[in-house]
C-alpha cells in the first residue's frame, strides 16, 4: 500500500511526468526499447518485469503464458481461453481492446477531440480529407491502453479489412497529461488507418491505432508485416482480409491508443464516458 501511494503521487506530478516522458529523445528511446525488450535474458527479463510492476498495476493472471522469453513476449502476451466475453449481439460493436475511455461522443462535421478544449481535424489524423468523409457528423471514441494492459486487439464485428494506410510520426506520449498540453497530438504521431467494412449491413468503420513513446509498432495479421519506425514500404495497402467479432486483429508492443470512428447514425453503448475502464468484447456503440 506504501509503495502505491508513493507511486501515485510520482506519477500525478505532472510537470515530471511530462518532462521525463516527452522531453527526452523520444524517437531513439524508442528504437532502443523495441531492442531492449526483446533480449532473452533471464536476468534482464525478471528485472525488467520487476521494475514495470513497480510501477503499474500489473496483472498477468489471465495469460496463457505462466513465464515469458523477454519483456516484449510479456508485453505481447496472449490470454487465456475465455478471459474475455466479446458481445455477440449483432447490434452491438464491440470493444476492440482492452482500455480507458479517453474522449468520446459525436464527430463534429470532421472535428473531434482528444481531451477537453484540445480539438483536432479527423481528416489530419487520417492523412486524407476522402477517407474521413464517411464519418462525418458520425461517432467516434477514444481508447488508451495503458502499459500493463493486454496489448492484443480484436475485430469489433463480422468486418472486412479494406485498406491499411500507414503514416509514419513521431511518439508522443499519449497520457491524459500531455493531451492537455500538445495540440493535434494524435495527428503527429506514428499511426495507422485501418479501414474496414461490416458484413451484413455495409457500414464502414475505421480503426486508428496511434504509437507513442517506447512503443512505434504495430503488428497487423492481415498484412503479415511488422508497421514501425524504420517501415520503408507501400504506405497505402489494399487488403481483403475478413475477420469474425472478436476474432485477434493484431497486437502494439507497448501500450498506447486506438481511436474508433463509426457513422453517423452508430450511438455510443450505454456507460461509455471519459474514464470507463472498458475490456475487449464489451459493447462499445449500437448500429443504427
Amino acid at each position: 500500500m506504501k509503495r502505491r501511494r508513493w507511486r501515485d503521487a510520482l506519477l500525478q506530478q505532472e510537470d515530471l511526468n511530462f518532462l521525463l516522458t516527452n522531453r527526452v529523445p523520444r524517437i531513439a528511446l524508442t528504437r532502443f526499447m523495441g531492442w531492449f525488450s526483446k533480449l532473452r535474458n533471464p536476468l534482464v527479463r525478471e528485472a525488467s518485469i520487476a521494475v514495470w510492476r513497480l510501477f503499474t498495476e500489473l496483472d498477468l493472471s489471465d495469460a496463457k503464458k505462466a513465464r515469458f522469453d523477454s519483456l516484449h513476449d510479456c508485453f505481447t502476451r496472449e490470454l487465456l481461453p475465455g478471459a474475455r466475453e466479446v458481445d455477440a449481439d449483432p447490434g452491438v460493436l464491440a470493444s476492440p481492446c482492452d482500455a480507458i475511455v479517453g474522449a468520446c461522443g459525436a464527430v463534429e462535421g470532421t472535428r473531434v477531440f482528444q481531451a477537453k478544449g484540445f480539438p483536432y481535424e479527423a481528416a489530419e489524423l487520417f492523412g486524407d480529407a476522402g477517407a474521413m468523409e464517411p464519418y462525418r457528423d458520425g461517432c467516434y471514441v477514444t481508447l488508451r491502453l495503458t502499459s500493463s494492459m493486454y496489448h492484443r486487439f480484436h475485430a469489433p464485428h463480422d468486418s472486412q479489412v479494406e485498406r491499411v494506410t500507414y503514416i509514419s510520426g513521431d511518439t508522443w506520449n499519449v497520457n491524459p497529461i500531455a493531451l492537455k498540453r500538445v495540440e493535434r497530438l494524435f495527428c503527429r504521431n506514428e499511426r495507422a488507418l485501418v479501414e474496414t467494412r461490416l458484413q451484413g449491413s455495409g457500414h464502414r468503420i475505421a480503426l486508428v491505432p496511434v504509437a507513442a513513446i517506447l512503443v512505434a509498432s504495430l503488428r497487423l495479421h492481415c498484412l503479415d508485416l511488422l508497421l514501425h519506425l524504420g517501415y520503408r514500404g507501400p504506405k497505402r495497402i489494399d487488403c481483403d482480409t475478413p475477420y469474425r467479432k472478436g476474432e485477434e486483429m493484431g497486437w502494439f508492443e507497448h501500450g498506447s491508443t486506438i481511436i474508433v470512428f463509426a457513422p453517423a447514425g452508430f450511438t455510443l453503448a450505454e456507460g461509455i464516458v471519459t474514464g470507463q475502464p472498458i475490456r475487449m468484447g464489451q459493447a462499445l456503440m449500437r448500429l443504427p
